[in-house]
């Protein structure tokens, strides 16, 4: 396939997957000419993107290596989390939720996910979809990708989604959030302050040269009843380099008035 092409009506966008320039079977979906997916066909347990890798390291240790999981994923993409997921976790269960309605089969028509994944594909606004993706109690990963800074959907950055997000999750289950945001981090740093007033434990992961609040990029944060201590080495070994951890004391540190 050289690539595919097509305008989604329905949420107003120039679609395209074409091949990428830099990794064998890799392919990006770019959306009105912005890069928004990064997929390696042929490996999908290969991450490309670095925030995304980052996440990929919260999966590899939220339960034992190779066992299933079920993962929640609030803004699909190109299902690269969720390939990866499907790959490294076989017999994993997974929904994976879009408010662009054409997206998904687009993107599938192109890039079929691996065989025997288990994804389930539902098109809905992220927050209108949570009461039923799962039984609350039942989820080992809430994934939340659908922040662009400042200018991030507004019920999707309050207390009370969190609160919703955070009631699907199983007693060790941990609720993942991209933030990308300016020099400065005021958007990261607002959310940052949303989760730790819902989750007992939040954590974030970053390059290192992030958490100076100098440069613009993607962050992540981590949420959940009680973050094992033994993840923060796994984290900074794991990177990508250099891989700056956070953990609930840093990350208060980091987001005080300055």
């Amino acid at each position: 396939m050289n690539g595919m092409r097509r305008y989604l009506k329905a949420a107003g966008v120039h679609a395209e997957i074409a091949p990428d320039k830099f990794t064998a079977g890799g392919w990006v979906l770019s959306l009105n000419g912005a890069e928004q997916s990064h997929v390696n066909f042929a490996h999908p347990e290969e991450i490309f993107y670095e925030y995304l890798r980052r996440i990929g390291n919260v999966v590899d240790v939220v339960a034992p290596a190779g066992s299933p999981i079920t993962a929640v994923h609030l803004g699909a993409g190109a299902l690269t989390l969720a390939r990866y997921i499907a790959a490294t976790r076989p017999g994993s269960a997974q929904v994976a939720v879009e408010v662009a309605p054409e997206l998904p089969g687009f993107v599938l028509e192109a890039l079929p996910l691996p065989a025997g994944s288990d994804v389930r594909i539902v098109a809905d606004d992220a927050r209108a979809a949570l009461p039923h993706v799962a039984a609350p109690g039942t989820v080992d990963v809430v994934a939340l990708d659908v922040f662009t800074g400042v200018a991030a959907p507004a019920h999707l950055t309050e207390a009370s989604f969190y609160g919703e997000a955070a009631q699907l999750l199983s007693p060790g289950g941990v609720m993942v959030v991209n933030v990308g945001d300016d020099a400065g981090l005021t958007f990261f740093a607002d959310q940052a302050r949303v989760m730790r007033s819902v989750f007992a434990d939040v954590w974030c992961l970053a390059d290192r040269q992030l958490l100076t609040r100098e440069h613009a990029g993607n962050l992540v944060l981590v949420g959940g009843r009680r973050l094992p201590r033994e993840w923060a080495a796994s984290f900074e070994a794991a990177g990508p380099h250099p891989a700056g951890v956070l953990d609930g004391e840093g990350l208060g540190e980091l987001i005080a008035t300055r």
